[in-house]
């Protein structure tokens, strides 16, 4: 579906938070990393960690220029995201160690996997400095631009 009037987009993007909303709320308890709902050209993604313990995470969203997501629980954690579309590898070769672990402190600026698209092997850097809490996607799954790729944990 695409909006072809301005009015058209409020609605989408207000539908996509509500379809977002209904998915959070229905975790029971479950710790939500990622939720990403897109209607035509419209997306509306979710990140973070509900607190051990703590309330469940709630996401309310609204129409275009309004506050996207209220009450959201903040994620102290940063995000190394896929800078293009392609297949995302942990290593160098195949067999070869991972560039970066869960527990390795990694610096703005150091490779932490490469993304295969068209051939090419284009590497995939950390824009921020952190301890690495989890790697998210499998090695060699396919990714899209944006997908969150490592959580690391700030210094």
């Amino acid at each position: 579906m695409t909006a072809e009037r301005p009015g058209d987009w409020a609605s989408v993007l207000e539908a996509a938070s509500r379809t977002a909303a209904c998915l959070a709320a229905n975790l029971d308890g479950a710790t939500l990393r990622c939720i990403r709902v897109q209607t035509g050209d419209t997306c509306v993604e979710l990140t973070w960690s509900a607190p051990a313990g703590g309330p469940d995470a709630t996401v309310s969203g609204t129409a275009l220029g309004d506050a996207v997501a209220e009450d959201v629980v903040a994620d102290p954690a940063h995000y190394v995201c896929a800078p293009m579309v392609g297949a995302f590898f942990h290593a160098p070769t195949p067999g070869a160690p991972p560039f970066v672990a869960v527990g390795d402190v990694v610096e703005a600026g150091q490779q932490v996997g490469i993304i295969e698209a068209m051939k090419f092997l284009n590497r995939v850097e950390a824009t921020e400095s952190g301890r690495v809490l989890e790697v998210l996607v499998p090695d060699g799954a396919p990714v899209e631009y944006g997908t969150p790729l490592l959580a690391l944990a700030p210094l």
